[in-house]
């Protein structure tokens, strides 16, 4: 009776260190999820205002000529 006991004891403790074990994973991953989440809007952004640019540039270029000012 004592050793069905124990071995009880130690399943129970084991699913608790179990469940300790995938908060603890599961906790991370979405702390990596937000920090992937933050780095992806940032270059969104970068890129939104790199094809800004790009867009004026060309309108630019258009409107007054290239940058050198001097036509053939």
């Amino acid at each position: 009776m004592a050793v069905w006991r124990a071995a009880c004891a130690s399943a129970n403790d084991w699913d608790r260190a179990a469940s300790r074990q995938i908060a603890r994973e599961t906790k991370d991953a979405n702390k990596r999820i937000q920090q992937l989440e933050r780095e992806l809007a940032r270059k969104e952004t970068a890129l939104a205002a790199a094809a800004a640019l790009m867009i004026l540039r060309k309108k630019a270029e258009a409107i007054w000529g290239p940058e050198g000012g001097v036509e053939d």
